[in-house]
């Protein structure tokens, strides 16, 4: 993916700022510590928040909120959550939309009862800089984003953060998120499997690329978008005869690349705009069987349904969150501040991606980092016609075979309490698929009781229960 002559370029880079954060005072992290967030209930956890500066010379800091776990944080390990979009908060969206401690509602918040910190200590990232709070003193950085530069920061982010939080250095890392976190995910993780030969920094346990609302993750381009035809027919949301011009006058794919390159061509036009119409605007792609009215992290996909959700997103949670997040007595709290913008947004308003990084697969460093010892989890919720659960599986499946990795867990049930979570299936111990039942794009938010099973089997590295729990 990276050409030999970037790759030493970018580790020398890495050394020398890594060689340059040294110097830090003993307790860093100490100003960093949130006493109370407005409104918020009594908790036992410690929280923090903050930026890391990742480049000195253009004063570009990536902001983090971290979460100390509910129970003996020193045992527990460490879990990075990236979002996607490209350009969507995971501060907005996965901390008070999905998987953290706290959700808004009205001038409070409220907890969640099923939160991640449950079973780990979360850090949450804001990434690249010009999502969120985080920010680029250079404004020129926010034209031409890529895969590439983001991988880069993120990984800096982390070098750094550890040396403010030096007590994770030697805990357990995870890294974990949803949507397009399907590259930005894999992508960290192939740095650091690089940068660990050079220097033994990083403790990297495991990879979860969430494959849920705004989650299901991006891993290659054609397979993953081109499923979205069958998932629409399979659900009755288009016609026979509109599926099959679906999939042979114009896929997904091809429309999407002609979108984002200004050359759509009048068949795919035409396609879309018959798909658009037999769906209906009224039914939300990211979980086909809820009202319209639900999760706040519509924005965090937008960028994979090109002119198909209407610029107002701000509903349910997402107002709760937008109203929270732009408060200035919050900001306060949470140390942060609004750098060349004048308010906080789910999705960069800003940042300039590089679009077509969509096309670059991912899936082939799923594989390296499989051969480097990685355990990987691959999950999907299974009402999402986004990124569907079928073009994950078919990668999934794909990937195990090209490997040679035969099944250790065929396909099955498993369950959460007394009743089906969803289904899964494991290759030689190392890589797995998994489901979850009824849930959206966004996993966490959707079904958050069976999504914290799957978390938590996850990072015990046990299978996902066999049978009901709780019978009498």
């Amino acid at each position: 993916m990276h050409s030999p002559a970037w790759e030493a370029l970018i580790m020398a880079a890495i050394l020398v700022q890594v060689c340059s954060s040294r110097g830090l005072r003993p307790n860093p992290a100490l100003p960093d510590r949130i006493t109370k967030l407005p409104g918020q209930p009594q908790v036992s956890f410690q929280q923090f928040s903050g930026y890391i500066t990742v480049d000195e010379l253009r004063k570009r800091a990536l902001f983090y909120y971290f979460v100390e776990a509910e129970m003996d944080p020193s045992s527990k390990p460490l879990v990075l959550w990236l979002n996607g979009g490209p350009g969507c908060s995971s501060l907005g969206v996965g901390a008070f939309s999905e998987n953290g401690p706290f959700r808004p509602s009205g001038q409070v918040l409220v907890r969640n009862e099923y939160s991640w910190n449950k079973e780990a200590n979360m850090l949450y990232l804001e990434a690249p800089a010009g999502v969120g709070f985080s920010y680029s003193g250079d404004s020129s950085f926010y034209d031409g984003v890529n895969d590439r530069k983001t991988a880069w920061d993120n990984l800096v982010f982390l070098q750094r953060w550890f040396n403010k939080f030096p007590g994770y250095k030697n805990r357990g890392l995870y890294i974990t998120g949803e949507s397009y976190a399907g590259h930005y995910v894999p992508q960290l993780a192939q740095l650091m499997v690089e940068f660990n030969k050079k220097a033994k920094i990083f403790n990297l346990k495991g990879i979860a690329v969430s494959v849920l609302t705004m989650g299901n993750p991006v891993l290659e381009f054609a397979t993953d978008f081109n499923s979205r035809a069958e998932f629409f027919w399979s659900h009755g949301l288009i016609s026979d005869s509109t599926y099959r011009i679906f999939t042979s006058a114009c896929n997904y794919s091809r429309y999407v690349s002609e979108y984002y390159r200004g050359s759509l061509s009048a068949v795919c036009a035409r396609v879309m705009s018959q798909v658009t119409r037999e769906t209906s605007r009224f039914v939300d792609k990211y979980d086909v069987t809820l009202d319209v009215c639900i999760s706040s992290v519509l924005s965090q996909s937008l960028v994979l349904s090109p002119q198909q959700v209407p610029e107002n997103i701000d509903v349910c949670i997402e107002d709760e969150t937008v109203s929270y997040l732009n408060r200035k007595d919050v900001q306060d709290a949470l140390h942060a501040r609004l750098t060349g913008v004048t308010k906080w947004t789910v999705c960069s308003s800003v940042l300039q991606y590089e679009l077509l990084n969509l096309e670059i697969p991912t899936i082939t460093l799923v594989g390296s980092l499989l051969k480097a010892g990685i355990p990987v989890l691959v999950y999907s919720g299974d009402q999402d016609s986004v990124i569907p659960l079928t073009g994950s599986r078919t990668l999934v499946q794909k990937l195990a075979n090209e490997m040679g990795l035969k099944t250790t867990v065929p396909y099955r049930v498993w369950f959460e309490g007394k009743q089906v979570g969803g289904w899964t299936q494991v290759y030689g111990e190392m890589l797995s698929f998994a489901t979850i039942r009824g849930a959206s794009h966004e996993a966490p938010f959707s079904q958050p009781e069976r999504s914290l099973v799957l978390f938590r089997s996850f990072l015990q590295g046990i299978p996902l229960p066999e049978t009901f729990s709780g019978f009498p």
